[in-house]
């Protein structure tokens, strides 16, 4: 799906809150959820965060799941003892709201070749992060903002000696290498088949390039979305920063009953 942002930043026009009864709720983990931290496994949600999912997941009557560049066990390490529907490694893994766990047909071996190349480059450079995932290799360099370019040529020269077909994704300090063509827009459509988010209106909330697949998406669909952060988007609504979008959330929760059945 192609899609046009916006060449300037909208302003922080925050959503209207989600309508139990007719919405469901798509949301990014890092940047959205939680801050980014210089270290993916530090960004833990605390337990606030982690009770207002849940309540906004019981209210919603489980439509609500996380669309992530992530592992999908990772998240469920982070927001244990909530468990989600989640769409992981942007689109390539997915699980169902009734837990059927969907895969992407991938040459994992060339996944893994590609994760003992960067690795040396890792090794050379002491502060820089490798994440090897079902589908993809990510190279964090958030602690090394200086060598962007030289990750972004080395991992790129290698994912498509290995694939032609190859995507190469950046995010915020971070740059990654997909071997299969599903994003975080298709996860949104699969699940959008199914219950319980057949039949309802998409929110889709992210902070990163990847989440613009999300918005063009549920803008397809009739729904709603928002950004996180600054930077130009597709997206309706802005949030300026992950603690603005908690606070709604929990204004979400904290709504009246008397309309939900």
């Amino acid at each position: 799906m192609s899609f046009r942002t916006e060449s300037v930043a909208k302003p922080a026009v925050e959503p209207p809150l989600p309508d139990f009864s007719t919405d469901c709720l798509f949301l990014d983990y890092d940047g959205t959820i939680v801050e980014i931290t210089d270290r993916p496994a530090k960004a833990v949600p605390p337990e606030a965060t982690i009770a207002i999912l849940t309540r906004i997941e019981r209210r919603l009557g489980t439509a609500l799941a996380i669309i992530t560049g992530r592992n999908i066990a990772d998240v469920d390490i982070m927001l244990a003892p909530l468990r989600l529907p989640i769409a992981g490694v942007h689109g390539l893994t997915r699980r169902s709201a009734a837990g059927r766990l969907e895969k992407a047909l991938i040459d994992q071996g060339a996944v893994c070749s590609l994760a003992r190349d960067m690795s040396g480059l890792v090794e050379t450079f002491p502060g820089l992060a490798l994440e090897t995932k079902w589908g993809a290799v990510a190279l964090h360099y958030r602690a090394r903002p200086e060598l962007a370019n030289v990750c972004i040529a080395a991992l790129e020269t290698a994912a498509l000696s290995r694939s032609t077909s190859a995507a190469i994704i950046h995010g915020k300090m971070v740059v990654e290498a997909k071997f299969a063509h599903r994003t975080k827009g298709t996860a949104v459509a699969q699940f959008m088949r199914e219950p319980p988010f057949a039949g309802r209106r998409p929110v889709f909330v992210g902070d990163d390039l990847t989440d613009e697949d999300g918005f063009a998406m549920v803008r397809e669909l009739g729904g709603i979305s928002a950004k996180v952060g600054f930077g130009p988007s597709i997206a309706q609504y802005r949030f300026d920063a992950p603690p603005n979008f908690l606070a709604w959330l929990e204004a979400a929760a904290a709504q009246p009953t008397e309309h939900i059945t």
